[in-house]
């Protein structure tokens, strides 16, 4: 199977960062981990990449929050989605359900034990942790509600040789 480039993002709350925008381009597949905001950041990731998007629902993915009329694709979205690559299969949550935020990676290690790579939003805060397996990434906010230290995203090239994770973030 051919390596594939994966965007990962979260938290755009309705605004999607141009420069985050930018570097999902060239990915083959966009990965979406809650508090989208609603149907049109979906939309335009779909249209800027031209790649498969796959979302999931946040704490804020409720239908007061999101525009009038987008019902439909906020009830078609999971709490959790799976992803298969070459080399293995990604696993993706919100992660507003891991009460625990001092153990959050052990928690979602544990919950998710046969993946590659676990990915979750939430904290709006961007992290790498390839200390263990599997490796847990946030992608941090890709909007402009709460970057911490500028909008962000990652992206994953998963070959079945190996995988890599680059962090990008604009301020």
């Amino acid at each position: 199977m051919k390596a594939k480039r994966v965007g990962i993002l979260s938290d755009t709350h309705g605004v999607l960062n141009p420069s985050v925008l930018d570097r999902l381009v060239d990915c083959d597949l966009v990965l979406h981990a809650g508090d989208i905001g609603g149907a049109g950041v979906i939309d335009t990731l779909r249209e800027a990449t031209g790649a498969p998007v796959v979302a999931v629902r946040g704490n804020n993915d409720v239908s007061h929050k999101w525009p009038g009329g987008e019902d439909d694709v906020l009830s078609g979205l999971e709490e959790s989605a799976y992803v298969e690559l070459p080399g293995g299969r990604i696993a993706m949550e919100h992660g507003h359900r891991i009460w625990d935020t001092r153990n959050y990676h052990r928690r979602l290690r544990n919950k998710y034990p046969d993946v590659r790579v676990v990915v979750y939003g939430h904290t709006h805060i961007r992290v790498v942790d390839t200390s263990e397996s599997p490796w847990v990434v946030n992608p941090g906010a890709a909007g402009r509600e709460r970057t911490k230290d500028g909008p962000s995203c990652l992206v994953v090239e998963a070959a079945a040789t190996g995988w890599s994770v680059e962090q990008y973030c604009y301020r």
